[in-house]
């Protein structure tokens, strides 16, 4: 996880906890009900879906999960953890409803019939559980992912994140830094980056006009620590869907 600038190493340290477990007031399942090992290599979801609301714009599928270092947490809870709405727990908090990729761990989600189409601003939206310490947003505790975007599931097209920051607590092009807030995903259709939280992408500043699949990458922000490093996914939304 990435800190702005004035956290210092021994804060780091004692914030890494927070990751997936930063409220006790948040209704999913804590780390100690979440052991299962990871497969350590390429495990796929398939096409299997999540309940979701009707006409509700998110993933439906895992086309795959290549776990990283550290990787574990809710995995066993595999596809449905990451599937349908996020369950954001605003800025101060993070929620467990997540799947930790683990240092260098990737996961390809689809949509289905749908794809995710260019217009005017951003396309889609990625959800994690990034938190503001004390509620400032200059120090906010992000864990970096990278995402790409493909038509066909095989030529992908990277957004540039930068992991060095702009020491305000922004890392432009990257997944991990935006909380995800609290949000009803049936009355919120179309979602609005403003009212969901998460990070927006716009397809145009990868010269894409639709894709089908998003890919997630840990950028390995920090050392793996027990079953909960990496990137914690909680959901991908499509802002424009065709």
């Amino acid at each position: 996880m990435v800190q702005g600038h004035a956290l210092t190493r021994l804060g780091l340290a004692l914030l890494l906890p927070l990751a997936v477990s930063c409220s006790a007031n948040d209704d999913v399942s804590s780390p100690s009900g979440n052991g299962g090992e990871s497969a350590g290599g390429e495990s796929a979801g398939g096409a299997a879906s999540a309940p979701l609301p009707s006409g509700a714009p998110y993933a439906s599928h895992v086309e795959s999960f290549s776990p990283g270092d550290g990787a574990g947490y809710n995995e066993d809870q595999l596809p449905d953890i990451v599937l349908g709405p996020p369950r954001g727990g605003g800025n101060l908090k993070g929620s467990l409803h997540v799947l930790a990729l683990g240092s260098g761990g990737e996961i390809v989600l689809g949509f289905g019939e749908h794809g995710i189409v260019d217009g005017p601003g951003a396309d889609l939206v990625v959800f994690e559980n990034a938190f503001w310490p004390e509620g400032d947003a200059s120090q906010v505790f992000a864990e970096l992912g990278e995402v790409a975007v493909s038509e066909d599931g095989k030529t992908w097209h990277a957004f540039e994140c930068d992991v060095s920051g702009d020491g305000h607590g922004s890392f432009p092009g990257c997944a991990g830094v935006t909380p995800t807030l609290e949000y009803d995903p049936e009355a919120l259709i179309p979602l609005d980056p403003e009212q969901t939280g998460g990070d927006a992408f716009d397809l145009a500043e990868v010269g894409v006009g639709r894709a089908r699949f998003v890919r997630i990458r840990d950028l390995r922000t920090l050392a793996p620590a027990g079953k909960a490093s990496g990137f914690d996914l909680d959901a991908v939304g499509v802002i424009r869907a065709d």
